[in-house]
């Protein structure tokens, strides 16, 4: 089969009675990179081995490309799959372990040099071919296994943590390397499993944000990061502050600290979360200016991350490196801007993922 998009209509997964993936309700739609962010046991894998049809849901169905496929085979799906420790043949030379698929699909024996050359020019590799994977390094390890995931054409293409065994630098140049190969590559879907913030960021279209075996959000990474409709996610996406507040009208009470903020129409009087990222807190005074006390100062190169105790909470602040940052005890004053906070409150964040769920599931 052929095809590109990936639905979960209400998909669950449960082993001996515990459920590891709750009725998921996503959409992928076609030429979309979906990233699956959460920590572990959060069941972001689960369901991407659904798709690849590893494991067989209890209820609900998986399509792709339109077609109900939750009976089908892994080899009858038209995925293409990646994994985190890339699962290459040592016994095999390049050349032939992008092959596997081709010869695996039955594929004409004249296409398939052709189809190889192809996939790994694609993935920068196509001067490798000869060799075995001990002679190569762990990035270009991973090319392979991508180029062999590419080489039978998918519209789907699953990626199971596939940098997460890669030191720093190699993430880095392999996630500008899958950024290029998603724009030479607009039809085919990408559901992009991982746990690092950073790699969802980069790459995804939208990030769906489970936890403890559910859809908890999803939106587009800028959303999901500006204005996190949920505590998880604010803090799982990008790192934050987040402050318990009471709410007022059109400002947030910290301590004996009013802050301005946008209720959004939260009723005064209601407990809510302030929500607001570290780097857009500043040093000295300005708009919501809060006097607290440092109690920690980590150099980071480009800036100082601050810790300030203010009303009993500390606050994170990222402010330029600066040549004399202040010492642990000293006094000192932040701020942030009204429109740079977002106030969550609890019915929020209970019943925010729920409804970004239905709009999901209503676009599929």
């Amino acid at each position: 089969m052929s095809g590109s998009g990936i639905r979960f209509d209400r998909v669950s997964v449960a082993y001996d009675g515990n459920t590891v993936l709750h009725a998921l309700d996503l959409t992928v739609e076609p030429g979309e990179v979906m990233a699956l962010l959460g920590p572990s046991g959060s069941g972001k894998t689960t369901a991407l081995r659904a798709v690849a049809g590893f494991v067989r849901p209890a209820s609900g169905r998986v399509f792709i490309g339109g077609t109900d496929v939750t009976g089908l085979p892994p080899h009858r799906r038209g995925i293409g799959m990646v994994v985190q420790q890339y699962a290459l043949f040592p016994h095999l030379r390049v050349k032939d372990n992008v092959a596997f698929g081709l010869r695996a699909q039955k594929a004409a024996k004249a296409e398939i040099p052709g189809r190889v050359a192809e996939a790994l020019e694609m993935t920068g590799m196509g001067a490798y071919a000869e060799r075995y994977p001990r002679e190569l390094s762990g990035g270009q390890q991973q090319r392979v296994a991508i180029a062999r995931a590419l080489a039978i054409r998918p519209g789907v293409l699953l990626l199971d943590e596939p940098l997460s065994a890669l030191d720093a630098q190699l993430r880095s140049g392999m996630l500008a390397e899958l950024a290029r190969l998603h724009r030479e590559l607009p039809d085919v879907s990408i559901l992009y499993v991982t746990h690092d913030q950073v790699e969802a960021l980069t790459l995804a279209d939208r990030i769906a944000v489970m936890d403890r075996a559910r859809l908890q959000d999803c939106g587009t990474p800028q959303e999901l990061y500006r204005t996190p409709r949920t505590e998880f996610t604010a803090s799982f996406v990008g790192n934050a502050n987040l402050l318990p507040v009471t709410a007022g009208a059109g400002a947030a009470l910290l301590g004996g600290a009013e802050l301005k903020v946008d209720t959004g129409g939260v009723a005064p009087g209601a407990t809510a979360t302030l929500c607001v990222r570290p780097h857009l807190v500043g040093l000295g005074d300005g708009p919501n200016a809060l006097t607290g006390r440092v109690s920690e100062v980590q150099w980071r190169g480009a800036t100082h991350r601050l810790y300030v105790d203010v009303a009993g909470e500390r606050i994170k602040a990222d402010v330029r490196e600066l040549r004399t940052p202040p010492g642990i005890g000293d006094q000192v004053t932040v701020h942030f801007a009204p429109e740079d906070a977002v106030l969550l409150t609890a019915a929020v964040s209970e019943g925010a993922a729920a409804s970004r769920r239905a709009g999901v599931a209503a676009d599929g």
